[in-house]
């Protein structure tokens, strides 16, 4: 008798950058994933994420944002507008947040960081930060805004952070990177099993491995070794953790 597939979500894909986002849906589908979270990097990202997350209502749960990397003077201002005016019917405002290894002063990238979190807190929506460099920064300039919840994406900053996020209510994600970054590692290890959420960030690549919602079980499967905890336990606490974040039905 085969063991049924664990109840698991994806908090975080890219969708509108995979060549084919309806098979890499079917095939989450078909994986028993329970949902995954579309994120958006800027106004052209964004609008496919919206245009996507449309075609799977309950499914497909779309996020909208503006991501460091992609910050530019003269987008800056309707990418703002556009977050704004689309946020309430999203679950969450990200990818957003602070990259100190992109070519972005950081000044610029901390001042419509600020902007976007003040948007967030009127909406009263979690943000999904990147925080590349940037961690403690970013963890100050969320909990100064007095936002109630965020994700801190990928997380494999300083271990004495965690235990402050933790206790702040917010979460932090793990990837298929535990299977080679040592950093990422010792980040989760450490992160309580309630603040933890799992993810893909697809497509991104991880070695041979080229990132899609279905990989979310790989991400689970190496959570379990990292954290010598059963997979069913991690399975059924970040999905509880996913859906209080983004205020998922059950």
């Amino acid at each position: 008798m085969e063991t049924p597939l664990l109840p698991v979500i994806d908090t975080h894909a890219h969708l509108d950058e995979l060549p084919d986002p309806d098979a890499a849906i079917r095939e989450a589908k078909e994986a028993s994933i329970l949902a995954i979270i579309a994120v958006g990097q800027d106004i052209s990202s964004n609008k496919k994420t919206l245009e996507i997350a449309s075609r799977y209502p309950g499914f497909v749960f779309p996020a909208v944002g503006y991501h460091p990397w992609r910050i530019t003077e003269e987008s800056t201002d309707e990418t703002l507008a556009q977050i704004d005016a689309n946020l309430d019917g999203c679950v969450a405002l990200g990818e957003v947040g602070l990259d100190y290894k992109a070519k972005v002063k950081k000044k610029i990238q901390k001042a419509i960081f600020h902007e976007i979190l003040a948007i967030a807190q009127r909406h009263d929506k979690p943000v999904i930060v990147h925080c590349r460099y940037s961690h403690k920064t970013a963890y100050n300039m969320v909990k100064e805004a007095g936002l109630k919840k965020a994700v801190f994406h990928w997380y494999s900053g300083p271990l004495d952070l965690v235990s402050l996020i933790a206790a702040d209510g917010y979460y932090m994600s793990a990837t298929p990177a535990l299977l080679y970054n040592p950093y990422h590692e010792r980040a989760i290890a450490s992160v309580p099993l309630s603040s933890l959420l799992l993810e893909t960030d697809t497509p991104v690549q991880y070695q041979q491995l080229a990132a899609r919602p279905v990989h979310v079980r790989l991400t689970l499967q190496e959570v379990a070794r990292v954290k010598q905890i059963p997979a069913e336990q991690i399975a059924a606490q970040t999905t509880r953790n996913a859906r209080e974040c983004f205020g998922l039905q059950s």
